[in-house]
């Protein structure tokens, strides 16, 4: 792809027609949540304007119309990320629900007193803070890989941790904090020896790297809508329908029932068991227009597109004096994090927002990331399939100009 390309993709995106402090808005948070393409926008309000209706209830047209949607956007799902079937797509909030239905439905009936569960120290705190909770629980134990200063993996902690004992390894596929990607086959292939379930935190990844779950024989995989250019509100949560069928459900309420007495409850199939509730019925149909968009492009080409500006990003900040980049794998996703000598991170996140620059500044919900490094926080800039190099090079002038004015 070149720039011309992505100038017609931009088009697409009405935010970018904004200016921000009187100036063109150039947005490097896209690890944080995604823009907007118009057909998904689109989809939402005309949704509510005229097809709205509940879903699974309803005998009448509009309600009838509405379930065929929800269903096809569950069918998108599962061939989006090639899972077995369409009852292994579970919709939730987003990755952090996802990852706690698991915690709590398949955690607790699994894990018991002097089991143990591995994560890693570059985790965002969805993928974290469940299994410290479930840990102390059912009194089990939480193993911990660490990472190297480039931000990689230790790969032989993962060896040494694993055993009969291993019951879970729940690990980021790209870190949120640094962008490392990490060896995802290999980690589901180590941890299957010994019996373990893996559980992969893919809010990072499912935008920018094509996933398939039955290559990759994840037990569960999590994402989130927001991040893949839709709404927010969707989560998916990928499990093997033989481990979802025989988790009980995460919450109690309408829909997820089969049978109800004042004595006794049967519930629904997989997945509908764990969709207690009304849902985000029209976000959720929306979610199959920004998949469209993403499959139209093609992630090979989103994944080639930013590994330039990633290339060239890291390339002109590395030039820069007092500068130090946080996290240098041989493997990332479209991130670069750093912090500039001697200054706070949301000082110069503040100057760059004042030149319509956004980019996301502090821990990043990874804080043993940032204590490993030794550090409060980084600036953290982040690309989607919609920046451009100009962008970049708008960028990187800024920077130097709020380095230099602040020394």
């Amino acid at each position: 792809m070149d720039e011309k390309e992505i100038l017609e993709i931009r088009k697409q995106f009405p935010i970018f027609k904004q200016k921000m402090h009187g100036r063109p808005l150039i947005y490097f948070d896209s690890a944080a949540t995604t823009q907007k393409p118009k057909r998904m926008i689109e989809s939402l309000t005309s949704f509510y304007a005229n097809e709205y209706a509940t879903v699974h209830r309803g005998v009448y047209e509009l309600s009838m119309k509405a379930t065929d949607k929800y269903n096809a956007s569950r069918e998108t799902v599962k061939k989006f990320i090639n899972a077995n079937s369409e009852k292994e797509i579970v919709f939730t909030k987003g990755t952090t629900e996802s990852i706690n239905l698991v915690a709590y439905s398949y955690g607790d009936s699994n894990i018991s007193q002097g089991d143990e569960i591995i994560i890693s120290e570059m985790e965002h705190h969805s993928n974290l803070v469940p299994w410290q909770m479930l840990c102390r629980r059912k009194k089990a134990k939480l193993k911990v890989i660490r990472m190297n200063d480039h931000g990689e993996l230790v790969m032989g902690d993962l060896q040494r941790h694993l055993s009969e004992n291993t019951k879970l390894v729940c690990v980021a596929h790209v870190a949120n904090s640094t962008g490392t990607v990490n060896p995802i086959k290999e980690i589901i292939n180590k941890a299957h020896k010994f019996g373990a379930k893996v559980l992969v935190d893919g809010a990072q990844a499912s935008a920018h790297i094509k996933i398939d779950v039955q290559e990759l024989d994840a037990d569960f995989y999590a994402f989130s809508s927001h991040k893949m250019y839709g709404p927010n509100g969707v989560g998916i949560l990928y499990g093997k329908k033989t481990i979802l069928d025989a988790m009980p459900p995460f919450q109690g309420g309408g829909d997820m029932i089969d049978h109800v007495t004042m004595e006794k409850t049967t519930y629904q199939h997989t997945p509908l068991r764990f969709e207690a509730g009304t849902p985000t019925i029209a976000e959720i149909i929306a979610f199959e227009k920004s998949l469209d968009f993403i499959e139209e492009i093609g992630l090979k080409n989103i994944a080639s597109w930013e590994k330039l500006l990633l290339n060239y990003a890291t390339e002109k900040i590395q030039n820069l004096s007092q500068i130090r980049i946080i996290g240098t794998a041989k493997e990332k996703g479209a991130i670069v994090s750093f912090i500039v000598d001697d200054e706070h991170p949301l000082d110069i996140g503040t100057f760059l927002d004042l030149e319509g620059i956004a980019v996301r500044t502090g821990h990043h919900c990874a804080q043993p990331t940032m204590a490993h490094f030794n550090i409060p926080g980084t600036i953290r800039a982040s690309f989607g399939i919609y920046n451009l190099f100009s962008e970049i090079d708008g960028f990187i002038e800024a920077l130097n100009r709020i380095v230099k004015k602040l020394q």
